[in-house]
């Protein structure tokens, strides 16, 4: 319907106009497009359809003179490096080339071309500006989608950098000139919008039976029949006869025009009709996306899927797949390789189970109808893009802490309730009410150890229980379970030991990014923490999963020992629940692989590089220690640490699994020593260039105490009570952090290059000095001075030079920032084994250097001030400490909007008018850990009222 400058509508019943956009990412929105133009025809109104897709996809279907296609692509969707891996990078710079930078001659063409045609509303699935060009051209406007661009990019972001964060907020923002989201089964949080109508899957309808299909592709019923649905396939990827078992037959969908393919392995024409082909396969395989997941489920076709890299609609879908009972999922390492046999073997014992509608085109394209009439179905919330803020940019939506799920579908929450399954760690949901009267040690011994008086380990144990219930139960069960629980229960030989630890997450109070450039750093543990349960059995007793007894079946060599892993909370994140590998894999001849390479070989699957921090503990102790693993370990990681917040989610886990690995077999490691070669993990196998401070204090530190430790590279110099009138808290700012991410690592490069100008420029000088000095007694020379030369010549770590030096000889020497090619050119090494320097990207030096500085005098003045006589000016004076820090951080490009918030509110509490003519309540804030989001530390007096201060900056942060 066309807004006109009165007020009247000029909408015409008998026949409307649609100008419906289609998004250039993958055919898959086409083919659902075509679903509600089909209806939408059918009910005798023009549709004009924007899309980059083949015309073969709409006119295969849709014959009619009312059907006008507009070659055009107004977004780029996801840039796929391969059929299963998403470039982020390039995806937000196609998106840039694509549609920021000609925005605004796109929306002058689209205006005047919705003009042209005299649209009476416009349908987005789900192009962005298409929104925009109907509000600027007065046309209302409506999304039919799934997912949104916003919540897809948003974790882009983190990968990319902060600068790239505009495009969410320009995607949002044209979003929220939508009328309403019409919205699709299986969908992902998408705030942007103001109002939303649900609505059955969309799925296109069947034109012959499963038993014509077949009779034109000469198959009998008696052959069983796999689909093959990549939209592409996997790059270097030759498909074999053996894949197969005997007796099936693979339809190809999208095949390669060059590649021979096996007899039972079938090429389709590129514009065969899919959904006749699924309905009469007997499984398919392939990667998650709408079309496919709607198709299966419609059809109850039983769906082996792979998981596609970094493209968060992924987690939604597959849950829902799951959930009736639909899907089976196949670890890419078992696709390239052909292990498929146990995959489909499962597959076609399923009993799929959607009973739900598959009307949903014919119900939106009447709500669309509906609209252009002049019905209106919106509200008058206030714009969805208002209430974003950072909270879309960290797709904080995957990265869920127990009680704090937000806009969780309702099916899966539905889901919840019905099977008494929750979101997060089985081990961190019950209550402390709960954990005290419930939870007692009847069913099982504890042979060593004690609980230390630990709900949550408690929990933890009452959850093995469980798991062996379960798997005593599970035959007798006909409810759908979480994959990840029936992983667990056929984990474990329950009449054999298992080994349990625990390691905590911590609270980044001062210190922070300093502690790999040597500084004193305040660490303390918190609650939150990770639990791993170990079990080595003889490879003839151990309990292997389908597929991996099927591999090793494969290899022909009998039992072999075999590492089998379960994460919990791996249901609504892109993750794997489960990671399996021969330890022989570990092993080059009779020596362990080195680091690197057993970095490339976790990194080949995105979904199951999470194993690197648990398995990565293993080879660190082959390689380090000697040790040499005979049996089979198998492996259960539960984690109440939240992910992305700054508070060593990572170092809990490598600490928790290194720790159960060394008690399952003997070994005896110090806590500082084991905290040094976890941190080896971290750097070499998972990555990441983080110091040791985070491994340190899970292994280290003691809970209401702050461990202080000089990171040179482990000292521990005491533990430091924390006065009984001051209080720390944590904030989640919302915003991911990781320390894996470009920011941090180019901070720490950049004070790796600061630490070598000052090593070449003390050396210079001191040169200078000797040479100067030539023919002067030994008793005329300054020795003190030439001793810090010196010592500043030859440097190992920054924070071992003072401020004050660094004023008075470096600071007006070094270089705001340097390019990387001519850091390299002028000093060839910048000394730092876990980093390597890009040639092609600038870094800053000054900040970076400067920051360790400072940071470890401030964290010896805050060391002392903690002991001091105790006054309202010792908590100003911390928090300030705290205040300076977190500038610090901002200087070095490791801020974000949500922590600078944060802080802004601590200071507007701490100063307003509420906290006059009192006691304080709140003194201070910083960012914690890596930067660039996570957590916010603040201290402030031990008080009730402090307290509620923190509730209301959480709560006005969240407006």
């Amino acid at each position: 319907m066309r807004i006109e400058d009165d007020g009247g509508e000029c909408a015409s019943i008998k026949q409307l106009i649609f100008a419906y956009y289609v998004t250039g990412h993958g055919f898959g929105h086409a083919t659902r497009v075509v679903e509600v133009v089909r209806n939408l025809i059918a009910a005798g109104h023009d549709v004009h359809v924007v899309s980059g897709a083949p015309d073969f996809v709409f006119t295969s279907e849709i014959q009619s003179p009312r059907l006008f296609l507009r070659k055009l692509v107004l977004d780029c969707g996801a840039v796929q490096a391969d059929a299963l891996t998403v470039d982020r990078l390039a995806s937000l710079q196609k998106y840039s080339e694509t549609a920021v930078q000609p925005r605004d001659s796109i929306l002058a063409t689209e205006v005047e071309w919705l003009n042209s045609i005299k649209a009476d509303l416009v349908v987005s699935d789900v192009v962005p500006v298409a929104c925009r060009a109907a509000a600027e051209a007065g046309i209302r406007s409506v999304c039919v989608t799934n997912f949104s661009w916003d919540f897809i990019y948003a974790e882009y972001v983190m990968a990319a950098g902060y600068h790239h964060r505009s495009i969410v907020w320009q995607i949002a923002e044209d979003y929220s000139h939508c009328e309403f989201l019409i919205r699709l089964p299986g969908y992902c949080p998408m705030p942007a919008f103001r109002d939303v109508i649900d609505v059955p899957l969309v799925v296109r309808r069947l034109h012959k039976s499963r038993k014509e299909v077949r009779k034109e592709l000469g198959i009998g019923e008696d052959v069983k029949l796999v689909i093959l649905n990549f939209g592409g396939q996997p790059a270097g990827w030759k498909l074999k006869e053996e894949y197969l078992p005997s007796g099936w037959l693979c339809l190809v969908c999208g095949a390669s025009d060059t590649q021979e393919y096996p007899p039972n392995f079938l090429k389709l024409p590129k514009d065969a009709y899919t959904p006749d082909l699924i309905a009469a396969s007997d499984c398919m395989l392939g990667k998650i996306g709408y079309g496919t997941v709607s198709e299966a489920l419609a059809y109850k076709l039983p769906f082996v899927f792979v998981r596609r890299d970094y493209f968060n609609e992924e987690p939604f879908l597959r849950n829902m797949l799951e959930f009736y009972q639909s899907g089976v999922e196949m670890i890419r390492r078992d696709l390239l390789t052909g292990h498929w046999k146990p995959y489909l073997e499962r597959a076609i014992s399923l009993k799929p189970c959607y009973e739900g509608g598959i009307n949903g085109g014919e119900v939106a394209a009447h709500i669309l109808q509906e609209t252009a009439i002049g019905k209106n179905y919106a509200s008058d919330k206030l714009s969805g893009a208002r209430r974003l803020r950072d909270a879309i940019i960290l797709g904080y939506q995957l990265q869920r802490v127990p009680g704090r799920d937000v806009s969780i579908p309702e099916w899966y929450t539905n889901a919840e309730n019905e099977l008494g399954l929750s979101t997060g760690s089985p081990a961190s949901q019950m209550s402390e009410s709960n954990l005290i009267t419930n939870l007692c040690t009847e069913d099982f011994e504890i042979l060593h150890g004690d609980l230390q008086g630990l709900s949550d380990t408690m929990s933890f144990l009452n959850c093995l229980v469980e798991l062996n219930n379960f798997s005593d139960s599970e035959k007798n069960n006909e409810k759908p379970q979480m994959r990840e629980r029936k992983a667990a229960a056929g984990l474990f030989n329950w009449e054999e030991d298992i080994f349990v630890t625990r390691a905590p997450g911590r609270l980044d109070v001062m210190g922070g990014i300093a502690d790999y450039s040597g500084s004193l750093v305040l660490q303390m543990p918190i609650k939150e923490a990770c639990h791993v349960a170990v079990q080595r059995n003889h490879p003839s007793k151990h309990r292997l999963w389908k597929h991996a007894l099927a591999r090793q079946n494969a290899k022909g060599q009998g039992p072999i020992s075999v590492l089998q892993i379960v994460s919990y909370g791996s249901e609504l994140s892109n993750r794997g629940p489960t990671f399996d590998m021969d330890l022989s894999d570990f092993m080059e001849g009779k020596q362990p692989i080195s680091y690197e390479k057993a970095k490339k070989y976790f990194a080949k699957d995105p979904s199951q590089k999470w194993a690197a921090y648990v398995a990565g503990t293993i080879l660190v102790l082959m390689n380090e220690l000697g040790v040499r693993f005979e049996d089979s370990i198998s492996m259960l990681v539960s984690s109440a640490v939240p992910e992305g917040k700054g508070v060593s989610s990572s170092a809990s886990v490598e600490v928790a699994s290194m720790s159960a690995i060394a008690a399952a077999h003997g070994l005896s490691i110090s806590p500082r020593d084991l905290a040094l070669l976890c941190q080896k993990v971290e750097n070499l196998i998972v990555g990441a260039p983080c110091g040791v401070m985070d491994q340190m204090t899970s292994a280290c530190g003691e809970a209401n105490k702050l461990l202080a430790m000089v990171c040179q590279p482990a000292e521990i110099v005491g533990l430091v009570a924390i006065p009984s009138h001051i209080r720390f808290w944590g904030i989640d700012s919302g915003i991911r952090h990781s320390v894996g991410g470009a920011d941090y690592g180019s901070v720490r490069i950049g004070a790796f290059m600061g630490r070598k100008m000052i090593k070449c420029i003390a050396s210079t000088r001191l040169s200078q000095s000797l040479s100067t000095a030539n023919g002067v007694s030994p008793d005329e020379l300054d020795n003190d001075g030439l001793e810090l030369l010196e010592a500043e010549a030859s440097l190992d770590y920054l924070c071992n030079l003072s401020p004050h030096r660094y004023e008075a000889l470096y600071a007006k020497l070094l270089p705001e920032s340097m390019l990387g090619e001519t850091f390299l050119e002028k000093y060839a090494y910048h000394g730092d084994t876990v980093t390597v320097i890009d040639k092609k990207q600038t870094y800053g030096v000054t900040a970076a250097a400067k920051h360790p500085i400072y940071e470890n005098f401030r964290v010896k003045a805050f060391k002392a001030l903690l002991t001091s006589v105790t006054s309202d000016d010792q908590l100003t004076a911390l928090g300030e400490l705290l205040y300076q820090c977190h500038y610090s951080y901002s200087a070095c490009g490791l801020g974000s909007d949500g922590t600078e918030r944060l802080v802004q509110l601590v200071q507007e509490m701490q100063h307003g008018k509420a906290s006059r003519g009192e006691d304080g309540t709140l003194y201070g804030a910083k960012i914690t850990g890596g930067g660039s989001g996570g957590t916010v530390c603040v201290i402030g007096r031990n008080s009730l009222r402090s307290s509620q201060h923190i509730l209301k900056v959480s709560c006005l942060y969240e407006e």
